[in-house]
């Protein structure tokens, strides 16, 4: 048979209560058999400062949408911008950029409808540059681009915003439903 041993530590000075909660039915805790550290608060849960660092727990997420109608000239690559905000978890999103301050890989996605036909791209830009283009069209009537991709914010300086380029000049259909920019933390650094 397996035995229970309590250890106290000679150092602290505080005391360690295990105390059961009032209940009438039996219960069993039973212990993984390997090596960790078993955590919880007073409230019963596990706040995200408790997580391992590759857990994304409750980490930064956002979603925005235009409303307002925006112009792009003929052949020009031009920083989409979202005006309203549905949620913003971490105040990271601000100017039709996010700058997460959580390290980590992420998860966005972009939406574009425009109103005029013919080819157009759209791109997640990070930091500036073309992260990834995530969608492409040539030739088409296709008035609506979606597209997503994940990654790497170093959580201090990265950030990342949605630029497109179209073959005519064009006007956006400013729709919370069809020109959108989200993002998550899938898994922190």
């Amino acid at each position: 048979m397996s035995k229970v041993q309590l250890a106290g530590n000679a150092s602290g000075t505080g005391i360690f209560t295990i105390a059961s909660p009032n209940s009438n039915t039996d219960r069993t805790l039973t212990l993984p058999d390997n090596t960790g550290t078993l955590v919880t608060n007073t409230a019963g849960s596990v706040s995200q400062a408790m997580l391992a660092s590759n857990v994304a727990g409750t980490g930064p997420a956002f979603q925005a949408y235009q409303s307002t109608l925006q112009s792009f000239s003929s052949n020009t690559v031009t920083k989409v911008l979202f005006q309203t905000e549905e949620y913003d978890t971490n105040s990271n999103f601000a100017s039709s950029r996010f700058t997460p301050t959580v390290a980590g890989y992420y998860q966005f996605s972009a939406g574009v409808k425009v109103v005029a036909n013919g080819w157009f791209e759209l791109f997640i830009y990070k930091n500036g540059v073309n992260g990834k283009t995530i969608f492409y069209s040539w030739p088409s009537s296709v008035q609506l681009a979606t597209g997503g991709c994940q990654l790497y914010m170093n959580g201090t300086t990265d950030y990342v915003e949605v630029y497109l380029r179209q073959a005519n000049s064009t006007d956006t259909s400013p729709s919370q439903a069809e020109t959108y920019f989200a993002g998550v933390l899938v898994r922190a650094a």
